[in-house]
């Protein structure tokens, strides 16, 4: 990797990891006063016209903008064909939705979503525009760009127009308000930040490279959509609005960390790695770094998550959202699994094997259909282990691909997985000794001391036995850890080499 490349990667993930900690707070902090400002029934209803909404998004992306990305070299007629074709898709996806909404509310029993479903529609358009721009700056490693956007877009879209329209009773228009500004404001800002042709080319020689990109991206984001989002379509169309709001909450908020880790690591990964096609040795080294850091550092965040859930909602929330709890627990431990997915799908694209993302996953989207199917109408608990049993086979089928592709075996594997379980374990004791230590007492006091002893303990042994982060991991503090830490990083790095 040419040393350019490597400054703009380590660049890019510093960036889109301060973008990560300042999404997720803004997030977090957002879903919980819109949550008690709306209730389970409003949030599960915004819930379902978001179900509809994120599928049309796909269909309006179909994946032209991705060869932006992936190709190698890239000419102004690539752009302008994926720009015009990405606005056609989108076109036609909002007019979609504006016929079928009165079918989408027959099939969900909820007429109130036919208004909604024809509100977002509009989204449609709004970010197929938007998507050349982003993955323009994707191909530049330009995170800096992208997180200040998405920042800015949601404070503006979230904070200032949602959380007021809810508070002054515009109920479930609050968030379709809120949606829209943001994609708004997003497409604005993208395209000044990377302005480019906005020139229709229908076809051109290089058309075939970039439509060949763009149908593997559409079946794959096809396949993602279903198995990303069935759980919901499936308890929407068995239960209720509220069923599906209760079950929302746990999902978002075991997701949210997750899908803002991958928010930050893989589109650098992928980038980086269009790079390195042609040199599968560090690639090799990339993955297993990437893996590292997912199973030793990611992994132990989601478990404390899942021991301290209950405290959790009950701060957060508060008593009307407690059956979301076990949601939570459940799927915040198989998020690791889906973040160790989305680091190896990259792979699979930077080997010439991005057809197979699609085609491995097709056997599990059929046992989580049968799945789902069987157990929805038990409740929002037994949606949540199909959810988490169908994101721990996905991990499995595309890791194995990733690790096949790039002469990965176990014995290279296996004890990073034994310092991930050990790691993990150190955590749930140290919030299990917190959670003790309080019991009986206040459940913010609970929350906080579980919280503090389970990242405290397995960092206190790390500090004292260095080498069970492992080398990889330490490199990887190194590269990326603020100035404050670095020394502490760097004895890391020292202790395991």
């Amino acid at each position: 990797m040419s040393s350019d490349l490597k400054n703009r990667s380590v660049s890019a993930v510093k960036w889109a990891a301060i973008g990560t900690a300042v999404r997720f707070v803004l997030q977090i902090a957002t879903q919980v006063v819109l949550a008690r400002l709306l209730g389970p029934e409003i949030y599960g209803l915004f819930a379902l016209g978001m179900l509809v909404l994120t599928f049309s998004n796909f269909l309006a992306d179909f994946g032209f903008s991705w060869g932006l990305v992936q190709n190698q070299s890239l000419t102004p007629e690539d752009v302008r064909f994926a720009f015009t074709w990405q606005l056609i898709s989108g076109t036609v996806a909002m007019l979609s939705l504006l016929l079928l909404a009165p079918m989408i509310a027959l099939y969900f029993n909820e007429p109130r979503l036919r208004v909604l479903v024809c509100w977002l529609s509009v989204t449609c358009v709004l970010n197929a525009l938007t998507t050349p721009g982003s993955n323009l700056l994707r191909r530049k490693l330009d995170f800096r760009a992208l997180n200040l956007i998405q920042i800015v877009s949601y404070i503006l879209g979230y904070l200032l127009v949602g959380i007021t329209a809810a508070y002054l009773g515009a109920g479930v228009w609050a968030l379709v308000g809120a949606w829209l500004t943001q994609a708004i404001v997003a497409m604005i800002l993208t395209y000044a930040r990377a302005p480019h042709s906005l020139k229709p080319l229908l076809w051109y020689p290089g058309g075939r490279r970039s439509s060949e990109v763009g149908a593997t991206v559409f079946v794959t984001n096809l396949c993602n959509w279903l198995l990303n989002n069935l759980d919901r379509v499936f308890l929407g169309r068995f239960l209720n609005a509220q069923a599906v709001g209760l079950y929302a909450v746990g999902y978002n908020l075991a997701n949210t960390p997750n899908s803002l880790f991958l928010t930050a690591l893989q589109p650098a990964f992928l980038s980086a790695g269009a790079r390195l096609q042609d040199d599968t040795p560090r690639l090799r080294e990339a993955y297993l770094s990437v893996l590292s850091t997912v199973w030793i550092i990611i992994g132990p965040v989601f478990v404390l998550l899942a021991c301290i859930a209950d405290h959790l909602i009950n701060v957060l929330y508060g008593s009307a959202w407690a059956a979301t709890t076990p949601v939570l627990m459940i799927l915040a431990l198989a998020m690791p699994a889906y973040v160790s997915w989305g680091m190896s799908t990259p792979v699979l694209w930077n080997t010439k094997g991005k057809h197979l993302e699609s085609i491995l996953q097709l056997p599990v989207l059929a046992l989580s259909i049968l799945a789902l199917w069987k157990f929805s109408d038990f409740g929002a608990t037994a949606v949540a282990f199909v959810a988490a049993g169908t994101l721990v086979l996905r991990a499995l089928v595309i890791g194995a691909c990733a690790c096949l592709r790039l002469n990965i075996g176990a014995r290279e594997l296996l004890p990073l997985l034994a310092r991930a379980v050990l790691l993990a374990c150190l955590t749930a004791v140290g919030a299990g000794a917190g959670a003790l230590a309080t019991e009986g007492g206040p459940t913010m006091l609970t929350l906080v001391l579980s919280s503090a002893l389970g990242v405290a303990l397995p960092l206190m042994i790390a500090l004292l036995v260095p080498r069970l982060i492992g080398r990889r991991v330490a490199h990887v503090l190194v590269q990326f850890s603020p100035p404050l830490p670095a020394r502490l990083c760097r004895y890391l790095q020292s202790k395991t080499v």
